[in-house]
């Protein structure tokens, strides 16, 4: 290939070398669970360590001793069913913390949807009461209708008929969910089209992009249940690791992957930014070297032991050449898989703008909205103070997961638009939501800046998002490759990889890692402990109905509980 052989990881006895191609937070996962079994690991990243999940400075944002106002891909939120990632972050050193970085993990009190035209419902957490000590389908019923009756006007026989649902899904066999329901659109299992516009924007719409981030009408109803089970759960209390919405207490980098980073090369772990993962090349049946671009642009062979390919499924699958692909068919179906646009925005406002104590939906709003305001998290920062100029005094940092429909200033679609018409679109837009009731929460002259994510191109004829992220429209679970992959030095981890979540996610692309890392253990021949992987959380009082359900679908016979 004519690239020199250069920059190679430290060759360590016995085939202990591992180059981890990616550094977001399935490869600093992997690179975290390898140093500490001791093997030599360098972590190749093209950006900058933390992936999707870092925060980044906005330039020139800084003035006097302040550090420059904090910016980010998109919010981070850490649902209480994540097991996985939490168990990472209580082995990553924090001072003052005796659980490393799981300690700035803070908790929201409430969740708002808001309407336009309509009353904001606002739905405190822990909602639910005392929750049932046997989860039969019965008590289970009842615990579901209290907890989505919350959300007010959708029609008694609507709640019942998606509770009902829920219950289906709940009591349904691996088989079933796998087989029948993974080919099934959300939309369609919980009947959204013949149901009234309140159970299409709050149970179909709404929820769904809360809990799951994905679109309703064309995501599967695996992927959507799946969570949505692991979300009820922790709001009853259930296999839980903390409460069921989480942020972090700080600036992403600064509360986790500054640390992270710092702890991984205290173990030894070599870190190459700026590097940019080309090719693989395979020969003997076996990865030999990877071909990568340095950041001067020139090209270098790093040889490996082992290579653990952790970048997102769009650049992963662009370094696997003819006779990678040929080597393991399951590669190729990756292309298969598809991605979207969920990018974004913070705002900088004068002065404090909480809205509520967690998260906003923007519910009817065009562009898919959801935000938070962040300074309420970060009880030891001033942020005029510790930010910035000194005059912005809150960031409300927005996820903008529809970039294809017209917004309502312009008529344009958001990849239509200028970045600077993308922030006056979305900050009309929560106006819409959120002064419609008689107050005003947005105020125009407390917008100091915004910061819309680097990765977005626009105002040219070909909008370009580097930082996609991976959709779940039905069928592609088929598509999702495992941990091992077929060439026996090569493992793969990253939130497309098929994991128990089945959701594009921070805790998959952990678990994902974990898996990857257990798979290079047993080829390398090694003696060293096996990574913990925790699937989610299952009620063992809906086993039987689970084992039930199992010999139904055997017979050829829908769930017991599924009445059309």
């Amino acid at each position: 290939l004519g690239a020199p052989a250069a920059a190679a990881p430290r060759r360590g006895p016995g085939g202990r070398a591992v180059a981890v191609l990616g550094g977001g937070v399935a490869g600093l996962t992997a690179a975290h669970e390898l140093a500490e079994r001791g093997f030599d690991v360098t972590v190749y990243e093209k950006k900058a360590p933390g992936g999707k999940a870092r925060s980044m400075d906005v330039p020139g944002s800084a003035k006097g001793n302040r550090r420059p106002l904090p910016g980010e891909h998109g919010f981070r939120f850490f649902p209480g069913f994540y097991r996985n990632l939490p168990d990472t972050m209580r082995r990553i050193p924090f001072p003052g913390n005796a659980n490393g970085c799981h300690d700035n993990l803070v908790p929201s009190t409430e969740v708002m949807l808001a309407r336009i035209g309509h009353e904001d419902i606002r739905l405190p957490f822990r909602s639910v009461g005392k929750p049932p000590p046997v989860l039969t389908p019965d008590a289970l019923r009842r615990a579901l209708t209290g907890l989505f009756d919350a959300l007010g006007n959708i029609p008694a026989h609507e709640l019942a008929y998606f509770v009902g649902r829920l219950l289906v899904w709940f009591t349904s066999c691996d088989r079933r969910r796998d087989a029948a329901w993974e080919r099934v659109p959300w939309w369609e299992f919980i009947r959204a089209a013949r149901m009234s516009p309140n159970y299409q924007r709050l149970l179909a719409i709404g929820i769904t992009r809360n809990i799951v981030a994905t679109k309703a009408e064309v995501a599967s109803t695996r992927t959507v249940s799946t969570c949505m089970e692991a979300f009820v759960f922790t709001a009853l209390g259930r296999g839980a690791d903390g409460e069921p919405d989480r942020v972090l207490n700080a600036p992403t980098n600064e509360a986790w992957i500054d640390p992270w980073v710092a702890h991984l090369r205290s173990l030894g772990v070599t870190f190459r930014v700026g590097w940019t993962v080309r090719d693989l090349t395979l020969a003997g049946g076996r990865i030999t070297e990877a071909v990568v671009q340095d950041p001067s642009g020139a090209r270098q062979a790093v040889t490996a032991d082992h290579f653990v390919s952790a970048m997102p499924v769009e650049h992963a699958r662009t370094t696997w050449n003819a006779r990678v692909r040929a080597a393991d068919p399951a590669l190729a179906r990756c292309d298969r898989l598809q991605t979207d646009w969920m990018t974004g925005i913070q705002f900088y406002l004068t002065e404090p703008t909480p809205v509520i104590h967690g998260h906003v939906n923007h519910i009817d709003s065009p562009w898919s909205i959801t935000s938070v305001g962040q300074a309420q998290y970060w009880p030891g920062r001033d942020f005029r103070a510790d930010y910035g100029d000194g005059v912005a005094a809150d960031c409300l940092s927005v996820d903008v997961s529809e970039w294809d429909r017209p917004g309502i200033l312009y008529g344009k679609t958001a990849k239509q638009c200028t970045r600077e018409e993308v922030a006056r679109e979305v900050w009309a837009q929560m106006k819409a939501g959120l002064n419609d009731t008689g107050r005003t929460v947005l105020r125009d002259s407390a917008l100091h800046s915004w910061f819309l994510d680097p990765a977005v191109e626009l105002g040219g004829p070909r909008p370009a998002n580097d930082e996609q992220l991976l959709i779940h429209p039905t069928g592609t679970w088929y598509d999702r490759p495992r941990a091992k992959t077929a060439i026996p030095n090569l493992f793969l981890c990253g939130d497309y990889v098929a994991t128990d979540i089945d959701l594009a996610t921070m805790e998959g692309a952990n678990a994902s890692a974990r898996a990857a890392v257990n798979a290079l253990l047993e080829a390398a021949g090694s003696a060293a402990e096996r990574c913990a992987v925790t699937p989610l959380y299952r009620a063992p009082e809906l086993g039987p109905a689970r084992a039930h359900d199992e010999a139904r679908y055997r017979l050829g016979l829908p769930n017991a509980l599924d009445l059309g």
